[in-house]
């Protein structure tokens, strides 16, 4: 009787052992997995968190009425092929590099745009490999964008805002040719862009 005892605590003794053994490799395990979380992270997409006015009423909608912010899918698979005016992207900024920004494309290489204030000349022909970008919100001085720092450089695009996530009355695939713009674009092509050799 006080073999099967003994047997008993023993056994109890060696499965204990045997699961903190399993335990010792669990951040082993975790670890594995983080080259793939930053390889989805960089190069598949990501959930990204829309804060400020620049993109309103379109992105952050109640942005003067609450502090809630939208949602969005940030696709970074090929961001750059096949752009169209009427997305929205993800991309450096050129006047502050650390920082990821949000806005939409408005004129693709070779186009002509008529510019809002505060860019100093009234039209711009779009360079090759550049793409001429603006904030939704009417108000010039609740956006930073191409107005302010020109048409930006293709490598700087990080991604492509393909779906809103949040609010659920939002929620679904953004079409960019619903876009209706309000800045002047004279549709022009990429042999009359600038810097075509």
């Amino acid at each position: 009787m006080a073999s099967k005892r003994l047997f008993s605590i023993f056994n109890r003794n060696m499965q204990w052992a045997s699961s903190l053994s399993d335990l010792r490799y669990w951040p082993l395990t975790v670890a594995s997995w983080i080259p793939a979380i930053i390889f989805f992270n960089d190069h598949v997409g990501d959930v990204t968190w829309i804060t400020g006015s620049s993109m309103y009423p379109f992105l952050n909608s109640n942005y003067n009425n609450d502090l809630k912010k939208d949602c969005v899918w940030n696709s970074k698979w090929s961001p750059i092929s096949n752009l169209k005016r009427g997305m929205i992207v993800s991309f450096h900024s050129p006047m502050h590099p650390e920082v990821t920004v949000v806005k939409r494309v408005i004129a693709l290489e070779g186009d002509i745009v008529y510019t809002r204030a505060p860019c100093p000349v009234p039209t711009v022909q779009v360079p090759v490999n550049h793409v001429w970008v603006e904030g939704d919100n009417r108000d010039a001085n609740k956006t930073l964008d191409s107005n302010t720092y020109g048409p930006i450089p293709l490598n700087l695009i990080q991604g492509k805002i393909t779906h809103v996530l949040w609010p659920l009355k939002s929620f679904g695939p953004i079409r960019a040719e619903e876009f209706k713009g309000r800045t002047k674009v004279i549709r022009g092509r990429r042999e009359t862009a600038p810097g075509w050799d």
